[in-house]
């Protein structure tokens, strides 16, 4: 049986980043505002651990800011905290996100005294001038160094990348995709950008100096994007901000793509586009698909657009529930075309 995995977030909120990137409030985006204490973690940690049992891979995470920025003393007592409950329960590490310039040997060889498993570096951009205008305050090469740092060390490396930022295009987000690829992280994270209040970027916005994506673009970029991560097999962990009480239109976020269901919208945009593609290489036939619940959900889109858009179109394709035999992936399906089973449909192997 494969074990799911479940991630304990403890966010730290603005503790390590003396740094004011244009688009951060992190006190927004986690939700924190002040400082955890021992017992403030520990009352969160034994919240999540409950129902506890070893069916789950579960990892104790510090979020939010800029983990190896905190006091060295402070870090050394969060990662204390954690490793007792990892010990105890025999849980699988600790996860940390940081800055690329916020990682050296001397930090790395703190990291490895306790069970530190992965370190995800907030990449952002691989674009000079994307780094400059969103006041980053370090260059691609501190990106790189890191990389190669951690790379060296037993740590999993995650790097995460922001779409459209102030002087960013379509063209400069694929390239660092593509770059942060190469790099051969084991895990990612995209999220498009939106404008958070209290954040210079917000500044910019009421002054007309920045335009935020619209939803439709965002998911766009991402539709051109996730799928370079797919194919290499790069773990996808989150596509768009986790929804939350202030991350949320008209409360912590002013304006910019947000969805709360950002990655569902995205995905079925791309498997959308790669049903249309079949039946136009099927030469035009008429199509049935039938899918399991889950995967029908995804073919006719978020409140049906998908099979609007069929039907309006008059094309030739009908989605269908079925009980026959059909796995449990996401996105599983049968294709029929005039009484006869499809079996030399070619479809991307992230949609089987």
């Amino acid at each position: 049986m494969i074990k799911k995995k479940m991630i304990i977030p403890i966010f730290v909120s603005h503790q390590g980043c003396p740094n004011d990137c244009i688009f951060c409030n992190q006190k927004r985006i986690t939700g924190v505002k002040d400082t955890f204490d021992e017992a403030q973690i520990c009352n969160l940690i034994e919240s999540y651990l409950v129902d506890y049992n070893q069916d789950k891979i579960i990892e104790i995470a510090f979020f939010g800011g800029s983990f190896t920025g905190i006091n060295p003393i402070i870090q050394k007592n969060y990662l204390e905290i954690a490793t007792r409950y990892i010990t105890k329960y025999n849980l699988e590490g600790i996860r940390i996100s940081t800055r690329p310039d916020y990682i050296n040997e001397e930090i790395l060889d703190l990291l490895l005294n306790y069970p530190v498993k992965a370190v995800e570096l907030g990449v952002q951009s691989l674009d000079e001038k994307v780094l400059q205008l969103s006041r980053r305050n370090h260059k691609v090469e501190d990106v790189y160094r890191a990389v190669s740092l951690i790379k060296k060390a037993p740590i999993e490396l995650g790097l995460q990348m922001m779409l459209g930022l102030p002087g960013d295009t379509l063209k400069k987000s694929i390239i660092t995709a593509n770059q942060i690829i190469s790099m051969n992280p084991k895990t990612t994270r995209i999220y498009p950008t939106v404008i958070m209040k209290d954040t210079e970027l917000e500044t910019l916005y009421y002054k007309g100096e920045y335009t935020p994506l619209t939803l439709d673009e965002a998911i766009d970029w991402t539709c051109q994007i996730l799928p370079l991560f797919y194919n290499e097999d790069i773990t996808v962990l989150r596509v768009g901000l986790q929804a939350s009480e202030e991350v949320n239109l008209g409360k912590g976020i002013v304006a910019g793509p947000y969805h709360p269901a950002f990655r569902q919208l995205v995905e079925e945009k791309m498997l959308h586009e790669e049903i249309i593609k079949v039946y136009k290489n099927s030469g035009g036939m008429p199509l049935i698909i039938y899918a399991n619940q889950k995967a029908y959900q995804s073919l006719i889109g978020h409140k049906r657009k998908y099979k609007k858009i069929i039907q309006k179109k008059g094309i030739p394709i009908e989605f269908k529930i079925t009980d026959k035999p059909i796995t449990d992936e996401p996105a599983s399906m049968i294709f029929e075309s005039e009484g006869k089973t499809l079996n030399d449909i070619c479809i991307p192997k992230y949609f089987k």
